[in-house]
């Protein structure tokens, strides 16, 4: 049994998809024109994207998802791209920089399990997450459960892609509202959960300012985009 996607995702979703495929009509109809006016565009660089032009490898990809499920989803898609590249060109893992960013409500899967043990209820009611085995929210990180393939990461956890390369970009502006939001259900102080939240972070992540400002400019460092969810 696969997490389930609430029904208002789902339309919102079908929505986009189809605002997509009319946008993709315009985009062609025009790229001559576009590109002949970006030809010489070379994006500025800052001090605080830098990490993203010094990871190695010779493929770049970004997989950007916000949702629970898709959230889950990236971790397989990773484990998927990465190991389509060792069994057809006989890579290896050391070929890739890859970096999952975890955003929106997809944040929480970025802290450690200490964290969902506190506020699982929460994140799993926001990620629209529930554990097929029990019918409840999951009290521990769902991408960090060894052994069920029954979840949308299909097994892959955290663990296993950290030990092929992947790395994690988490949505700092995420981790403020999930602050607010648990204070304010339970009377806590934002500011101490918002520093919980950043000591109990996955390793191999670090935080970035805001998950939609570091998926526009991985782009500009050369990162394929890949959304999940």
């Amino acid at each position: 049994m696969m997490i389930k996607k609430t029904k208002d995702f789902a339309a919102r979703r079908s929505l986009l998809t189809g605002m997509g495929a009319a946008a993709a009509g315009v985009v062609v109809a025009g790229s001559g024109t576009a590109n002949a006016q970006n030809s010489d565009f070379r994006p500025a660089r800052h001090d605080s994207d830098a990490w993203m032009g010094e990871m190695p490898g010779q493929h770049r990809v970004w997989i950007d998802t916000s949702y629970g499920l898709g959230g889950m989803e990236a971790l397989h898609y990773a484990n998927n791209i990465m190991s389509a590249n060792v069994n057809v060109d006989d890579g290896s893992d050391d070929d890739y920089a890859m970096v999952i960013c975890w955003r929106h409500y997809a944040t929480a899967l970025g802290y450690k399990d200490p964290m969902w043990a506190k506020y699982g209820e929460f994140f799993s009611g926001a990620m629209g997450l529930t554990d097929p085995e029990t019918g409840k929210a999951f009290m521990v990180n769902p991408a960090t459960l060894p052994d069920r393939a029954d979840l949308d990461n299909g097994g892959d956890t955290i663990d296993k892609m950290r030990g092929r390369g992947v790395k994690f970009a988490l949505c700092n502006a995420a981790t403020r509202w999930y602050s607010r939001y648990i204070a304010g259900e339970i009377g806590g102080d934002a500011d101490a959960i918002y520093k919980d939240f950043v000591k109990e972070a996955i390793p191999d992540s670090r935080f970035i300012a805001a998950g939609v400002f570091g998926t526009t400019r991985a782009q500009e460092y050369g990162y394929s985009l890949l959304y999940a969810g």
